[in-house]
């Protein structure tokens, strides 16, 4: 086992299941504490499980980004038991069946009901700033604290506006939108950040098999984890306040 991140302690949200798994599964292989945030914590002690059979030190954290009493209890679990955090991975996040997927079912932007919008942003935006909010005097006491919030290439407004993409007819109206705001949280607080050794930046796993597509992605989790787990282990002097998939920098 590699040891590099020995002593870290890393948070993954919807962690129990898909590219939340992987890259906990990663950071732990390479030495990390692994926090396994999950809304159910009988699926998220089954992961944790999992987990331990390949001799990873694994805690499962019951954690609905939705729900601020989890969240509140979550910190005070890690305020308790570790006293630090130094990688926050914020990757649950979820399409709507009005929005794009139910049924397969794709309606056009402007038949979006204001309910899916709402329940979309509720996981997706709100749930993210809950948590890195509650978590971040955490991450400041790290030497190295790292924050990445997944993110998607349908949220890239350069993407969506060019006709040859090659999602072009994935015009997701909450969704897409949805990590088009994540990028900007993810700037803004680089910005504020930017004097601290704290790091956060926007992961595109691309399109990947798991239950929020359908499993009609193409990408394996492995391949999918890729960015997020450079960017949860970035050197002291990495980017910070971008947006990257495992070939680079993606197009805001």
């Amino acid at each position: 086992m590699s040891e590099d991140l020995k002593g870290k302690v890393a948070l993954i949200t919807g962690a129990n299941k898909g590219i939340g798994y992987e890259i906990a599964r990663q950071l732990g292989s390479r030495g990390a504490t692994v926090l396994v945030g999950s809304r159910d914590i009988g699926r998220g002690e089954e992961a944790a499980n999992k987990l331990r059979l390949s001799q990873i030190d694994t805690r499962t954290i019951q954690l609905d980004v939705s729900d601020q009493k989890t969240i509140d209890s979550a910190a005070k679990q890690i305020e308790s038991e570790f006293g630090k955090l130094d990688i926050l991975v914020n990757n649950a996040g979820i399409i709507s069946d009005g929005d794009a997927y139910g049924g397969k079912l794709r309606l056009p932007p402007s038949q979006v009901d204001i309910e899916t919008l709402r329940h979309t942003y509720e996981t997706n935006v709100f749930g993210l700033f809950a948590v890195t909010k509650a978590l971040l005097p955490f991450l400041k006491k790290s030497k190295a604290g790292r924050i990445v919030n997944l993110s998607s290439g349908l949220g890239s407004l350069t993407l969506n506006s060019d006709p040859n993409y090659e999602f072009a007819d994935f015009k997701f109206l909450a969704y897409n939108s949805s990590k088009t705001a994540v990028n900007a949280i993810t700037v803004l607080l680089a910005a504020e950040l930017k004097d601290t050794p704290i790091k956060i930046n926007a992961a595109d796993p691309g399109f990947t098999a798991t239950d929020i597509n359908q499993y009609q992605g193409y990408r394996t989790v492995e391949q999918g984890a890729i960015a997020a787990v450079r960017l949860a282990t970035l050197p002291d002097d990495g980017s910070s306040g971008g947006f990257f998939d495992e070939n680079g920098v993606v197009p805001w």
